[in-house]
């Protein structure tokens, strides 16, 4: 071999042995959904979407049947206790009054008749013209007749009565909220035909699915908010919840008594009962995605910031609602965790964030 090959052979070899070596394999970064961890002072925070109505309601009807011929009030009208609000035609019972007037003429005619004819037999008598006999028919015909002009008194006075059933007054101060029978129409005694909403306190109706019951019952304190005044917040309490579910939609009808209600709470407005508080103690929303189990206990993948590598963490769970669930316990706020991807990964694992946000808040 030649000096010149020889040379060439040895550069070669030193070239290779000072190349640097060969990169280790490459790390294999998994891109994951993640979210920011953010406390919220109350387990589940629901809401709840409802109507304002009056703690009291009266279903008013006319207490005779007949035919109405004038309606005095429109729906919104602030009627006063005793107001009349309808009038039904009263003629049948100025008639009905008539005949009872006159069934009492004839009845104190009657008793008046009987005292005479007692007083004449009670002569004959002492004349011995009369038996014993009929002097006690003549009492007993005295008493019947008596009995029957009290009892004509009655039915005078109840048709007195009946006559001013004629007119549909006010129970109380308060608000027509609504009218079921126009002039014209025939009613029969007890129909409703006007619901009056009574002033003062003021409630909330809204529906609550089964699921939420015992933590509405377990709230410490409810929010009510108005739909037409958001920068207005009530304090509520919850005053009565339906024993049994609707047919139709399956929840439960729960009233919410407004505290400190003023004018702004207006009858048929939209307002929304917050629960921020059940179990009385801050707790951390996440997705369901967030969990997995690892030998039958609840585990979040946590990522830590510096080193962008997951964490098995062991977590308390809570409440559940809809797509999220409580963390009661294992995580402190401002940590970020995996929500999606989480049963592609394991321990020490480097991750990239494909989307970060901060924690759901009530």
């Amino acid at each position: 071999m030649n000096p010149p090959t020889v040379l060439a052979l040895l550069g070669a070899a030193l070239l290779a042995g000072c190349a640097p070596k060969e990169e280790a394999a490459h790390e294999e970064i998994r891109p994951v959904r993640s979210v920011v961890a953010g406390e919220s002072s109350g387990s589940v925070g629901a809401t709840y979407s409802g109507q304002v109505q009056s703690r009291y309601e009266s279903k008013l009807g006319f207490q005779a049947s007949g035919r109405i011929v004038a309606r005095l009030v429109e729906i919104g009208t602030h009627v006063r206790r005793g107001q009349p609000l309808m009038r039904l035609d009263p003629a049948q019972e100025a008639l009905q009054v008539v005949a009872a007037a006159a069934s009492v003429d004839a009845a104190r005619s009657r008793v008046a008749q009987n005292r005479v004819d007692l007083q004449r037999t009670e002569q004959l008598l002492a004349r011995q013209f009369a038996s014993q006999a009929e002097v006690d028919q003549q009492r007993l015909a005295l008493a019947e007749s008596e009995s029957q002009l009290r009892s004509s008194l009655a039915q005078q006075q109840l048709r007195v009565n009946q006559r001013g059933y004629t007119e549909l007054v006010a129970d109380r101060d308060g608000v027509v909220a609504s009218i079921s029978a126009e002039s014209g129409q025939v009613v029969s005694a007890g129909q409703q035909v006007i619901t009056l909403a009574a002033d003062g306190e003021r409630e909330v109706l809204v529906s609550v699915p089964e699921s939420r019951i015992d933590e509405l019952r377990r709230a410490k304190r409810l929010e009510v908010t108005l739909w037409a005044r958001p920068g207005q917040r009530y304090e509520g309490s919850l005053r009565e919840l339906a024993p049994d579910a609707d047919s139709v939609t399956r929840t439960y009808a729960a009233r919410i008594a407004v505290k400190r209600a003023d004018a702004a709470l207006v009858l048929g407005m939209t307002a929304s009962v917050f629960v921020p508080d059940v179990e009385g103690r801050s707790a951390i929303r996440l997705p369901l995605s967030a969990i997995h189990h690892q030998d039958g206990k609840p585990m979040v993948w946590v990522v830590d910031a510096a080193s962008a590598r997951v964490a098995a963490r062991p977590v308390e769970l809570g409440s559940a609602q809809n797509d999220s669930v409580l963390i009661a316990g294992g995580l402190e706020g401002g940590e970020t965790v995996v929500t999606a991807g989480v049963h592609m990964l394991h321990a020490g694992q480097k991750v990239k964030a494909a989307a970060s946000a901060p924690g759901a808040q009530p």
